[in-house]
């Protein structure tokens, strides 16, 4: 039988009630051991920060930014900050577990498979600082307020 993942928040003595005693009632086994981590909540990002930066930068980018002479999409310029702003390693500060940014395909090929949404609320205020930057460099004058755009 396959043990459900658990997840216990400690905020009250109540949690941590309950967090001992399932770990005194836990089945014990040498063949199928279970595994037990505690550690720190990181906060995943939040959907408003993702309402942000489609609404705010990456719109301002698409809209003023030009590279090389050319104007790009939203999604284009999000492809390119992807590449070059997440970060390139799981960081447990930036990052939620599990997180990757490459892998390969069975032909051998890399292709980029991480994403803003595996950000910790702090690495995706990092990456929305970085397209700041970058479309600041590139003259992007960015709205204050997304929601006062006169387009």
């Amino acid at each position: 039988m396959n043990f459900q993942k658990r997840t216990i928040y400690l905020r009250k003595e109540q949690q941590r009630e309950t967090l001992l005693a399932l770990v005194r009632n836990l089945p014990l086994d040498d063949d199928k051991p279970l595994q037990v981590t505690i550690e720190e909540f990181r906060q995943p990002r939040k959907l408003d920060q993702n309402a942000l930066m489609w609404a705010g930068p990456l719109k301002d980018i698409s809209e003023q930014g030009y590279l090389e002479g050319k104007r790009f999409s939203e999604e284009a310029w999000h492809e390119l900050f992807k590449r070059e702003f997440l970060p390139e390693e799981f960081d447990p500060v930036l990052c939620r577990d599990k997180y990757k940014k490459w892998e390969y395909t069975p032909a051998g090929d890399r292709v980029m498979v991480g994403s803003t949404t595996m950000l910790t609320t702090k690495g995706f205020s990092l990456y929305l600082e970085q397209v700041m930057a970058f479309g600041a460099n590139l003259g992007v004058q960015f709205h204050a307020n997304p929601n006062e755009r006169t387009s």
